[in-house]
């Protein structure tokens, strides 16, 4: 009898624990989605765009003149719960000590988490590169750097101070410019860097637009997948097609807009029409062997040539900005948003690395031993319906493609050269370790770990954004 008792006073007791455990977990899920509804606030956005373009008398090699001006650009967001910023600098990569330094400026100035900045390059090829740190710096690289890292923090304070009620809008539209550069050669039928018509390459032009409340704009954030290598080797300071395309969208909107253009996946990805680049470069070494009257003429004619294509391309790719700004106005599915929620998040995953052992640009296949873990840093910042994923480093456009095909998010965009700059080199996708092409051979990256730790690093990120 007493056993009996003793038994149905246990199963009492248990049933009451597993009740309770039940209610806690309801509460639980109640606070969970309590916590996601504080987090979603009213908008404010505010931007900024600062000169930093280097002296003419002061320029950093092997620059000889200057194109046109390089900017850094900043939009910061607030939607009174926390402070986000995006930032695109006319510049080649972001290296990581001048990540380290800026990003802990920028979130003390906004008091937000590191996470919630993305600081990208626009990869043009004929900006200053980080000096070699086994060699020391010229004192125009180190004024420039100098400037550089004040026009970053200048930018955002400007941003913020501008802070104002906006809305915000997702849209997107293509540009036919790019093409997939890991291409077999017609005659000599080995791998080379040409254009490759049947490779994957991603045509989109993504389109973040903020406006005020009364629909005036107020900035833009763009983001396409394509080298920035029209003036490489000329020795002349530009922000190529990237700078140029912000440039006549800011002009468009009587400098009253700030327009960041940010690299998408061209790890693979060339502009498909380099006859004007490759003619200039050529004119250009000529003069260097014979600088006479002629020669000299040539030269001139082809870079005269090789601006006006620049310039196009900078038109062409603004206008189609314009017009998905443009059609946000007029199409209910592209729908704006003055109630945000902001989330960011980031991870670092490490891969198996390698040291090639044999030279060659391409063409021929790669040796290699054993060589350090690689470090890449992938995040994810959402703001609204917009998911931002970024990597600080050069991946190939099908990479991109799975992480958005992929994602839980429908608005989803690949920054890439972003918050830094890994040691990895470029980061093919894993179809592509047989190419034997320069971005494959001297990448320091094993195969069959980059691409799948990349996308699942992503849409890790973006599930828990979800929560």
């Amino acid at each position: 009898m007493m056993e009996g008792m003793k038994v149905e006073r246990l199963m009492f007791r248990k049933s009451i624990v597993k009740h309770c455990i039940q209610i806690i977990l309801v509460l639980i899920a109640f606070s969970t989605v309590a916590a996601y509804g504080t987090e979603t606030g009213t908008l404010r956005v505010g931007a900024a765009r600062v000169d930093v373009t280097p002296a003419a008398n002061a320029l950093p090699t092997p620059y000889t003149s200057i194109r046109d001006h390089l900017y850094v650009r900043a939009i910061v967001l607030d939607n009174h719960v926390t402070r986000a910023v995006l930032i695109g600098v006319d510049l080649i990569v972001i290296d990581e000590a001048l990540w380290e330094e800026t990003s802990k400026q920028i979130a003390q100035e906004l008091q937000c988490p590191v996470e919630n900045i993305v600081m990208s390059a626009t990869h043009s090829h004929s900006s200053p590169y980080p000096e070699d740190a086994k060699t020391p710096p010229t004192p125009n690289a180190v004024a420039f750097r100098a400037r550089l890292k004040e026009g970053i923090v200048a930018a955002v304070r400007e941003a913020k101070a501008q802070l104002q009620p906006a809305r915000v809008s997702f849209g997107t539209g293509a540009a036919y410019l790019n093409v997939n550069r890991d291409a077999i050669h017609p005659i000599t039928r080995l791998w080379y860097q040409g254009p490759n018509l049947d490779g994957p390459s991603d045509k989109t032009m993504a389109v973040l637009k903020f406006e005020t409340t009364d629909g005036a704009p107020i900035a833009v954030y763009a983001n396409y997948a394509m080298h920035a290598i029209d003036y490489y080797e000329m020795g002349t300071l530009t922000a190529d097609f990237p700078g140029l395309t912000s440039r006549f969208v800011e002009q468009a909107y009587d400098d009253k807009v700030v327009a960041i253009w940010s690299s998408g996946a061209a790890g693979d990805q060339n502009p498909l029409y380099l006859r004007l680049h490759h003619g200039a470069r050529a004119a250009k070494a000529a003069f260097g062997k014979d600088p006479t009257g002629n020669v000299k003429q040539s030269l001139d004619q082809a870079v005269e040539a090789l601006n006006q294509w620049v310039d196009s391309m900078g038109r062409m790719m603004s206008e189609e900005i314009l017009r998905v700004m443009d059609e946000s106005k007029t199409d209910p599915t592209k729908k704006t948003s003055s109630d945000v929620r902001i989330w960011a998040g980031g991870k670092t995953v490490t891969c198996p690395g390698r040291t090639r052992t044999n030279t060659g640009r391409e063409g021929a296949p790669g040796t290699y031993v054993d060589g350090e873990p690689v470090n890449i840093h992938v995040g994810v910042l959402t703001i609204g319906s917009t998911a931002f994923a970024t990597v600080n480093a050069e991946i190939y456009t099908s990479i991109a493609q799975r992480v958005k095909k992929e994602s839980p998010i429908a608005n989803t965009v690949v920054v890439t050269l972003a918050n830094g700059f890994a040691n990895s080199g470029y980061i093919p996708s894993d179809e592509a370790y047989g190419h034997n092409t320069f971005q494959v051979l001297d990448t320091h990256l094993k195969p069959g770990c980059a691409e799948n730790a990349v996308v699942n690093a992503a849409l890790d990120l973006m599930a828990e954004s979800m929560k």
